[in-house]
C-alpha cells in the first residue's frame, strides 16, 4: 500500500484552488508518477460558505488556518494566502511544527526570505517556492539544480504578464497606457489596483531570489534599481520600432563577481533577440552559464493552472523527501548556508549601457548644438540624432541614440539639459540591451 502524505492547504483563491483541483482530479496520475499518495486533508478559507468552482466536502474545511498549520497529521503546509503579515506568521508556525512548505509568495520572500529560510534550516524542513517566480517555467528548480556546476554569468526576463500584455497591446494596436491597463483589468490580467505590476516592483520581487540563488547571495531586494512601464508612450513604442527595437520591460541581472547588476526597467532590446517577441501575458527568462550555454525558459508566468502545476511540483519533490526521509537535500537558496555572501549590488548610476533619449524642444537654430553639447560635458557620444514628427506647441521631438555611457554620466547631463529654456518637456530614457550594438 502506497504512503500518504498528508496536505494542508491555507487559501482558496486562483491559484489556491488549482492546487486543489489538480490534487483531487490528477490524484492517480501524481501517486503513480512520484510513488505516494498526495492526500489534501484540510483546506483554510477566509468564508466558508462562499460558493466555489471546485467542491470540497466542509469537513475537511476551516476558516482557522492556525488550526490546519498545528494539526499533527498534516506533513507539508501550502500557503496560497498572499501577503506579509498573516502569511509569515502561518509559514513561521509551519516552521516550528516541522512541516514542510509550499509558497508563491514572491513579495513575503523577497522581503522576509532570509527569515524564513534560516528558520526553515534551523528545524531541517524544506521551504519550496517555485511558483513564485514565472508561473509554470521551471526556473528556480534549473538555476538550483540543472545548472549547480555552471557559473550563471547572466539573467534577463520578462517576468510579469500584466506589464507584458500592456506593452503588447501598445505595440500591436497603437493604444495608450490607459487604455492597455483598462483592458487588461477587464480581462482579468490585472488588478484594480495595479501599482505592484506596472511600476515594476512585482519584477524586482522576483529578481531579488533569482539573484540569491544564481549568485550565492543574500536575497537583496532593496538595493535593486526599479521602474515601472507608466510613462512609456505609442511614440516611444513607434520610434524604438524604427530603429530595430521593441520596448520590453525586463529584470536584468549581470555577475561581476565581487557585484551583481540587478535592475527592473523598460529596455529596448532588438527583433532578433527572442525575447522581443515573447508577447502577451507570457513570461519568459534568459540564463548565460559557462558551461551550459544561454539558454531560454518560455510559458505563461501566472494564472490558476500554470501556477498552480508549479505548486505540485513543489509538493511532489517534498512528498519524495519525506517518502526517503531526506529533507534539506538540496539548499534552499542553491547554495550551502555557510557560502551564502553579501553581495554588493551596483547602484543604477554605475551601469555602463546605450541609450535612447528623446527631446522635445523648441524649433530654433542652436537648440541641437547645446543639447549636444550638454552630453559632451560629460563625456557621451551620440552615435545617431533624429527630428521626429511635426511640430506640436512649437516644439519638436528631437530623438538620440548614444554611444556607451555609464548612467551617473547621462543623469548630469540630462539635467542640464532639462535646465535649458529650449527643452519644453522632461527627456525620455531608454536603456538599450543589444550585443550587436555598433560603436
Amino acid at each position: 500500500m502506497m504512503k500518504e502524505i498528508n496536505i494542508g492547504l491555507l487559501g482558496l483563491g486562483t491559484v489556491g484552488t488549482g492546487v486543489a483541483k489538480i490534487l483531487i482530479e490528477n490524484r492517480e496520475l501524481i501517486s503513480s508518477r512520484v510513488g505516494v499518495v498526495l492526500n489534501l486533508k484540510t483546506v483554510a478559507v477566509k468564508d466558508m460558505n462562499k460558493n466555489r468552482d471546485i467542491r470540497i466536502d466542509h469537513r475537511d474545511m476551516t476558516d482557522d488556518a492556525f488550526k490546519v498549520v498545528n494539526d499533527p497529521d498534516i506533513d507539508i503546509i501550502v500557503e496560497m494566502i498572499g501577503g506579509e503579515t498573516i502569511a509569515r506568521d502561518l509559514i513561521l508556525e509551519a516552521i516550528e511544527n516541522g512541516k514542510q512548505v509550499v509558497t508563491a509568495n514572491k513579495a513575503l520572500l523577497a522581503n522576509q526570505g532570509t527569515h524564513l529560510m534560516k528558520a526553515a534550516v534551523e528545524k531541517r524542513v524544506d521551504l519550496a517556492f517555485e511558483a513564485s517566480i514565472g508561473g509554470c517555467m521551471p526556473i528556480v528548480k534549473t538555476i538550483r539544480e540543472s545548472l549547480v556546476g555552471n557559473h550563471i554569468k547572466a539573467m534577463t526576463g520578462i517576468l510579469n504578464g500584466t506589464c507584458n500584455y500592456i506593452l503588447s497591446k501598445i505595440t500591436d494596436d497603437g493604444s495608450t497606457f490607459e487604455t492597455a491597463l483598462a483592458e487588461a483589468q477587464k480581462k482579468g490580467y490585472a488588478e484594480t489596483n495595479p501599482t505592484l505590476d506596472v511600476e515594476g516592483t512585482d519584477t524586482a520581487h522576483k529578481l531579488a531570489i533569482l539573484t540569491a540563488l544564481a549568485y550565492g547571495m543574500e536575497i537583496n531586494l532593496k538595493d535593486i534599481y526599479t521602474e515601472g512601464i507608466s510613462k512609456i508612450t505609442p511614440m516611444d513604442i513607434e520610434y524604438a520600432r524604427q530603429f530595430g527595437y521593441r520596448i520590453k520591460l525586463l529584470a536584468i541581472s549581470k555577475n561581476h563577481e565581487d557585484s551583481v547588476e540587478a535592475r527592473v526597467h523598460p529596455t529596448m532590446i532588438p527583433f532578433n533577440n527572442l525575447l522581443s517577441n515573447v508577447n502577451g501575458c507570457l513570461n519568459s527568462i534568459t540564463v548565460s552559464a559557462d558551461a551550459a550555454g544561454d539558454m531560454l525558459h518560455y510559458g505563461y508566468g501566472a494564472g490558476m493552472m500554470p501556477t498552480a502545476s508549479a505548486v505540485i511540483s513543489d509538493l511532489a519533490d517534498l512528498a519524495r523527501n519525506l517518502a526517503s526521509e531526506s529533507s534539506g537535500r538540496i539548499p534552499l537558496l542553491a547554495y550551502q548556508v555557510d557560502k551564502i555572501k553579501k553581495i554588493r549590488v551596483m547602484p543604477i548610476e554605475d551601469i555602463v549601457t546605450h541609450y535612447y533619449i528623446r527631446f522635445a524642444a523648441q524649433d530654433h537654430p542652436g537648440v541641437l548644438s547645446k543639447i549636444s553639447g550638454a552630453l559632451g560635458n560629460y563625456g557621451i557620444s551620440i552615435k545617431s540624432v533624429h527630428q521626429k514628427g511635426r511640430k506640436a506647441n512649437g516644439s519638436v521631438p528631437i530623438v538620440m541614440l548614444s554611444h556607451t555611457a555609464r548612467e551617473a554620466n547621462m543623469l548630469k547631463a540630462l539635467k542640464e539639459i532639462t535646465d535649458l529654456n529650449s527643452v519644453t518637456d522632461k527627456p525620455c530614457l531608454i536603456r538599450i540591451e543589444d550585443e550587436n550594438y555598433e560603436e
